[in-house]
């Protein structure tokens, strides 16, 4: 099987897949958009009239978020993200002196549902602000709500590059990078590693995912840059729950290095499958699905996570302002000791961003929320954030791998937490 045309069939399918969520997204957008921008106009003006930091009422944040379908578990945990932001920027006088009400829906993990939430948000529960839903899948549509109701949407996940092609001016993805820098720091760290440790050959599999493949296919090309001969390269519909005959293959290739694009249960499922038939790689590398925490160990096999790694936004050893407030408080509700997943993480950090934005200008005016981001950085558990004029974030992820039960960041040196790399990868249990 020829690479570049793999590389370009990959490039068709998540092409098609987001411009048919496009012409979903703005068809559906527009049968909303009038009476929506009439009414959030309106609500941004009644705010600035009235003065949004005199009013005793309750400020309004609508949500639409995957609660069930495929994306319920990434879902739940930015859902436990929000709700732990909400608790304590409550418990802290809220916002503008106002307390925070969180407006949820649940879109099913569909992206029709996701447009019909947030126009009901926007038109009929008349919401004051915004914050996104799980990935770019959901994403994509919801911004497009979004824009043509002149209202910022902070999203946790949906770093896709086809969602800022459009150069949207109201959206901002809330982690350091979009997805095809996802691959930046474990690519750099192969390049660092002496000669006989580096892979010789890799093979790549990937969800139909608009976030997940562009990892993956930006990876493969700057590892196939460096010399590492790509053996073994597919993708596969997201619907897909068995893995079995793509390990059989990757087995058969006996590459050196895997990197699955994952977002949960297929993350688990080839995890398995490679169990089963056998094979285990020196190094292997995994999107998402690794930053699930206690949900993935315990999917695969806490002896099964080991050596496995995985880019992330976020690191529960990390000093960032308010990361201990966060953990605590996510522990008060979810279970003592339990580590917050990735995705929570990021729900928390997207609010954050929204919050100091609000703080900032003083008021609820949806453009100079807007105006004021794309001017300036915010503090947040993830670190600083920062967006170009299309919401792009400016920074660089982390590199994380599972290390005797529990997760290191191993790159970059100055927020690694340990110099050790498990390398090879240790064999399945």
């Amino acid at each position: 099987m020829s690479t570049s045309r793999n590389r370009v069939g990959r490039r068709m399918r998540v092409g098609a897949l987001v411009a048919s969520l496009a012409v979903v997204s703005m068809v559906a957008a527009a049968c909303g958009s009038n009476s929506s921008s009439e009414s959030s106009a309106g609500s941004a003006e009644a705010s600035a009239s009235d003065g949004a930091a005199a009013s005793t009422d309750p400020i309004r944040i609508g949500i639409s978020l995957p609660l069930t379908g495929d994306f319920s578990q990434p879902g739940g945990e930015a859902k436990k993200g929000y709700d732990a932001w909400v608790s304590l920027i409550n418990a802290n006088g809220g916002l503008l002196g106002r307390q925070v009400e969180l407006v949820i829906l649940d879109d099913a993990s569909s992206q029709e549902q996701v447009v019909t939430d947030y126009n009901n948000l926007i038109s009929q529960e008349k919401v004051d602000l915004l914050l996104g839903t799980f990935s770019s899948l959901l994403n994509f549509p919801a911004s497009t709500v979004a824009e043509n109701n002149k209202m910022v949407l902070v999203a946790p996940a949906g770093g896709s590059p086809k969602i800022f092609e459009a150069n949207p001016t109201y959206y901002f993805f809330a982690q350091q990078a979009i997805g095809p820098d996802q691959a930046n720091p474990f690519v750099n760290m192969i390049a660092g590693l002496p000669d006989d440790q580096k892979p010789k050959t890799a093979a790549y599999v990937t969800q139909d995912d608009p976030f997940a493949a562009p990892v993956i296919e930006s990876m493969q090309a700057q590892l196939e840059a460096m010399g590492v001969e790509t053996v073994y390269s597919e993708v596969y519909p997201p619907e897909t729950t068995n893995l079995q005959p793509f390990a059989s293959k990757i087995a058969a290739a006996s590459p050196d290095l895997i990197a699955q694009g994952a977002v949960f249960e297929d993350g688990v499922s080839l995890v398995k499958s490679l169990v089963q038939v056998g094979y285990n790689p020196k190094i292997m590398f995994q999107t998402s699905a690794p930053s699930n925490g206690k949900q993935y160990s315990d999917a695969v096999g806490i002896a099964n996570t080991e050596g496995i790694f995985y880019a992330v936004s976020w690191s529960e050893k990390s000093p960032t302002p308010g990361n201990a407030e966060f953990i605590a408080e996510y522990q008060a509700q979810n279970g003592a000791g339990l580590v917050p997943a990735e995705d929570a993480a990021d729900a928390y950090a997207a609010a954050e961003v929204l919050a100091t934005a609000v703080e900032a200008t003083g008021g609820l005016d949806n453009t100079a929320l807007r105006d004021w981001l794309h001017a300036n950085a915010v503090e947040t558990i993830l670190g600083e954030l920062s967006w170009d004029e299309a919401g792009r974030p400016q920074g660089d992820f982390l590199l994380a791998q599972w290390q005797n039960g529990g997760v290191e960041i191993v790159a970059p040196p100055e927020a690694a937490t340990t110099d050790n790399l498990v390398m090879p990868k240790p064999a399945w249990q």
